[in-house]
């Protein structure tokens, strides 16, 4: 047995798990403000440890890893510079996620870390599924590329659908991490074939705040008619669009959803494009895939919002033949289910993610068991 710790840092905060490995047992969890000695101070203050030596390796999350990382890496030099230089992608994220390595490096300086990327699991998308459609000298000299995100997650479910599917030769998985960021991604035999997110976690679906893909003119008509500079823009598409932008009342789909049911028409307009939106993707997949033997919704709205399921396969009924039971549906808030009929074509289910169980078992093989 040993302790593995995972931190998934934000750009103010970081949420933390200690396990008892290899049996993933979350021995404590919770979120902080302030990072380093603090955490690890508070285990032998609750008893939770008797001496820092009994954490055997560290797990961070990291949310780009650019072109260089198709899996998680051990935290040295060049893997931290690699990190550092591809801050301009990730300009929030990347930066909070080195400066609480190298807090934890301070405070645990004997103990090994790895870094599991976000990005790692669409590695293997195929040129054309990667590549955007500008001049290809841009593509080579700056690593311009669709990157994805969620990639822990989407990986997770990938392996957690199995369960679902026994006897499928080769399995064809439409992954749905529907939160406030929000991500799809198309998958077969384990394997990323496509995903939402683009270069950065702008693109793909709407989502909380963000607008995901549109026509990029847009862009640069508003520029134009508001006079604002393409950083206000941007940051306007980034943090005022989405739910939020749509709706005029938040980013919060709960909030969205009651006043649609109130009757606000932009709540309601809100509600249909977002909908609408996870269900194109599905059908883009589902041709991408040559088929799908599985939909799964996931993350904060796919696990606990019984409305937007039984909604987005409400879309895919007619062409897809998606039929779901909402008497086991509606229920059901966070907890895993089988949720379509004998009938359907394509089964769904509801997983829970658990980015932080994948991150504990990378840090495990890699830094104690690997020994």
């Amino acid at each position: 047995m040993a302790k593995v710790m995972t931190i998934n840092s934000g750009s103010s905060s970081l949420k933390f798990k200690l396990y008892e490995m290899p049996e993933e047992k979350v021995l404590c969890s919770g979120n902080c403000e302030r990072i380093g000695q603090l955490v690890v101070k508070s285990f032998i203050e609750k008893g939770i440890i008797k001496d820092f030596n009994e954490i055997k390796a560290i797990g961070h999350r990291i949310v780009q890893g650019g072109k260089y990382f198709s899996a998680s890496a051990l935290f040295n030099e060049d893997t931290e510079k690699k990190i550092e230089s591809l801050i301009p992608l990730a300009p929030l994220h990347n930066a909070a996620h080195l400066t609480c390595f190298r807090a934890f490096k301070e405070a645990l300086p004997n103990c090994p870390a790895i870094a599991t990327f976000d990005t790692a699991f669409h590695q293997t998308m195929a040129p054309a599924d990667y590549t955007f459609p500008i001049p290809y000298e841009l593509t080579e000299k700056y690593d311009i590329r669709r990157y994805g995100a969620h990639g822990t997650s989407h990986k997770y479910l990938a392996q957690e659908g199995l369960k679902y599917l026994k006897g499928v030769e080769h399995p064809r998985i439409i992954s749905c991490h529907i939160g406030s960021g929000a991500s799809i991604t198309a998958i077969k035999d384990g394997k990323c074939v496509a995903t939402s997110m683009g270069l950065t976690p702008l693109g793909g679906i709407m989502m909380g705040t963000r607008t995901g893909d549109m026509d990029p003119s847009v862009f640069n008509y508003v520029v134009s008619v508001t006079g604002k500079s393409a950083e206000e823009v941007y940051q306007m598409f980034n943090k005022k669009s989405g739910f939020l932008g749509v709706s005029g009342i938040s980013n919060d789909s709960r909030d969205v959803l009651a006043a649609a049911e109130a009757g606000d028409k932009h709540a309601i307009l809100a509600n249909e494009i977002f909908n609408r939106r996870i269900a194109d993707f599905i059908g883009q997949y589902y041709v991408r895939l040559g088929g799908c033997d599985l939909i799964i919704f996931s993350a904060g709205i796919g696990e606990n919002e019984p409305r937007t399921r039984r909604d987005v396969c409400k879309l895919l009924e007619e062409a897809l033949g998606v039929k779901i039971d909402n008497e086991i549906n509606m229920p059901i808030h966070g907890k895993e289910a089988l949720i379509s009929t004998p009938d359907s074509k394509i089964k769904v289910a509801i997983i829970p993610t658990d980015e932080e169980v994948m991150i504990a078992r990378d840090a495990y093989e890699m830094c104690v068991k690997g020994k």
